[in-house]
């Protein structure tokens, strides 16, 4: 076959740790706790912030577009991976493959956007409180998650198209759970120095500059804190502030191991681990984090099941 990407009807294999069966069966049985764990506690912030109307803030409802990302990158991977990890086949089909790879950089974008938005929510709610309603009005935050899906989208688009066109010359197996862009550059029988450019300089804009952002709020954050002398009020932006920060730290470290070092100097099973993390665990914890440290959560869920009981009885 010549250095084209051959025909689109081809199906990709999915190696995973196909060397590996055992490892494979413990594997798909910890995929599976962690996809039914990322569905119910999604869905519940989802549904919670939805219904109880005392949580119809600029706080939860970008938790809520979070947790709908994470739904929707998790359902977009984890399906097709219990497929690959229980049946005998490893194949994905080429238009399978092609919208795997793009929702995971549209929705991994994103997320990247959208934690400096809660970054500086959570720098407005604590730094500003007295104009904090003022500042994080409705149509700014509409606003903000709106650049944040867009800018996910853009990125995804530009970094989706370059990587297909890169020539395979009839590999078609991606050393990896699912079709992402590592795995895929691997793929290439070139290297293409204009696409490390362009995904270097991607990952600045996405990663680097949001984290940059979310870290100097942090930093005025921290000063106004320390200034704070009320034990109720120190614990209130503890509650805020905390599960984010935690979120932030397992995201961005995990994404900027993978994507900001040089693609040949990871070796495949630490890579794949990374994956499993990043792709798994990372959406299964975002909702506990916020959840268990959260009294707003805990008390709204306490009040529709109330609510849900009394209607039952009556």
């Amino acid at each position: 076959m010549d250095k084209n990407n051959g025909s689109s009807t081809t199906d990709f294999i999915l190696l995973g740790f196909s060397d590996r069966p055992q490892l494979e069966r413990v594997i798909s049985g910890v995929v599976f706790i962690f996809y039914v764990v990322t569905l119910v506690g999604n869905t519940t912030i989802i549904l919670v912030s939805y219904l109880d109307t005392q949580l119809h803030t600029p706080m939860y409802f970008f938790l809520s577009n979070l947790s709908f990302l994470d739904l929707c990158y998790a359902t977009s991977i984890i399906p097709q991976m219990l497929v690959n990890l229980w049946g005998p086949t490893k194949s994905i089909t080429y238009a399978g493959c092609v919208l795997q790879f793009f929702f995971a950089l549209d929705l991994g974008a994103t997320e990247c956007l959208l934690l400096a938005v809660m970054a500086y929510d959570c720098y407005a709610a604590v730094c500003q409180p007295l104009h904090y309603t003022v500042i994080m009005h409705p149509q700014l935050c509409q606003k903000m998650v709106f650049t944040a899906w867009l800018g996910g989208l853009g990125s995804a688009l530009i970094l989706c198209s370059l990587t297909l066109k890169l020539p395979r010359c009839g590999h078609w197996e991606v050393d990896n759970f699912f079709c992402e862009m590592p795995a895929l550059i691997k793929m290439a029988c070139v290297h293409s120095k204009v696409m490390e450019i362009i995904v270097f300089a991607l990952g600045v804009i996405f990663l680097l500059v949001p984290l940059s952002l979310i870290l100097i709020s942090y930093v005025v954050i921290t000063q106004a804190v320390v200034r704070i002398k009320s034990a109720a009020r120190w614990s209130k932006v503890l509650n805020t502030c905390a599960s984010h920060l935690t979120v932030v730290t397992l995201f961005y470290g995990t994404l900027i191991y993978m994507y900001m070092k040089p693609q040949n100097r990871s070796s495949q099973d630490e890579g794949k681990f990374l994956t499993l993390f990043y792709t798994i665990i990372t959406p299964t914890l975002n909702p506990l984090i916020y959840t268990l440290r959260n009294k707003d959560v805990k008390s709204a869920v306490n009040r529709i099941l109330y609510v849900e009981k009394w209607s039952a009885k009556s």
